[in-house]
């Protein structure tokens, strides 16, 4: 077999080389070269691995910040000029870091808050600590709003915002006077059946001030009470037939007042 036959098999079956950096960054920037950008990914993947474990004992699952710090890299290789002179990693970093803080800004509270609240939030947290250091007192709200350059009423609505960061659990015990502790779902009222009785008593209590004292005898034995028109017939010792005349004429009565009231009401409003 010939030289120049080996050296021909050789080089079929030899291994691509691999690109440096520098020629991945520049085959993409000028180029755009997908490959080289999928190899520059995939090489800084350890990168964003390692930055992810720094944040990932709070609270979130390691494969979700890794996620987000891929968006942060991607970013970083799509923004990336050569002509800086900068290194991959000493850009990439800041990139992947603030996408994983944005991440546990936006979904890291309790409460879905609007993102300029939550901006506000943290300029307003930080001020504060440094107004307390030296001034060595708690600012107050009007020095907190001069100090970044907001309202009053921005200000207190951004420190409201903040509370929504954590909750609580309704099964989370809250101490009470002495030793008695209590969970806040055990504290959530009941439904009253009386809150619905009441609004209708108000609703009828005009109609029913034009009925006679007979007349609303009857119409409370039929309707609160339950009877029947043959028990309320008994009791007065008139017909059930008369009894039946009777709540006729009084519904009337009522309705034609309540009527008479709302249109009085709609003409005044």
């Amino acid at each position: 077999m010939s030289t120049l036959t080996v050296e021909s098999r050789n080089s079929r079956t030899a291994e691509p080389a691999i690109r440096r950096e520098d020629e991945l960054l520049k085959d993409y920037c000028l180029f755009g070269d997908s490959q080289a950008r999928e190899e520059l990914i995939t090489r800084y993947l350890p990168l964003v691995y390692g930055i992810s474990r720094r944040y990932c004992q709070r609270g979130e699952q390691l494969d979700d910040l890794v996620q987000v710090g891929c968006i942060g890299l991607i970013k970083a290789i799509d923004r990336f000029d050569i002509d800086r002179g900068v290194a991959l990693s000493t850009y990439a970093t800041p990139n992947i870091i603030g996408e994983i803080k944005r991440y546990f800004r936006d979904k890291g509270w309790a409460v879905k808050v609007p993102r300029g609240l939550l901006e506000l939030n943290m300029q307003i947290e930080q001020v504060a600590g440094n107004l307390a250091g030296t001034r060595h007192r708690s600012p107050t709200i009007r020095e907190l709003a001069e100090a970044v350059h907001a309202s009053v009423e921005d200000v207190m609505e951004a420190i409201e915002a903040g509370r929504s960061r954590n909750s609580l659990s309704l099964d989370h015990a809250i101490a009470g006077d002495g030793e008695d502790e209590r969970a806040p779902l055990e504290m959530i009222g009941e439904l009253e059946e009386g809150y619905e009785s009441a609004d209708q008593r108000m609703f009828l209590e005009h109609g029913f001030a034009r009925l006679s004292p007979r007349e609303r005898s009857i119409l409370h034995q039929r309707f609160f009470q339950g009877l029947t028109q043959s028990q309320i017939a008994a009791n007065i010792g008139v017909s059930q037939m008369h009894v039946s005349r009777l709540i006729r004429r009084a519904l009337v009565k009522v309705r034609t007042e309540i009527e008479k009231r709302e249109g009085k009401e709609s003409r005044h409003h």
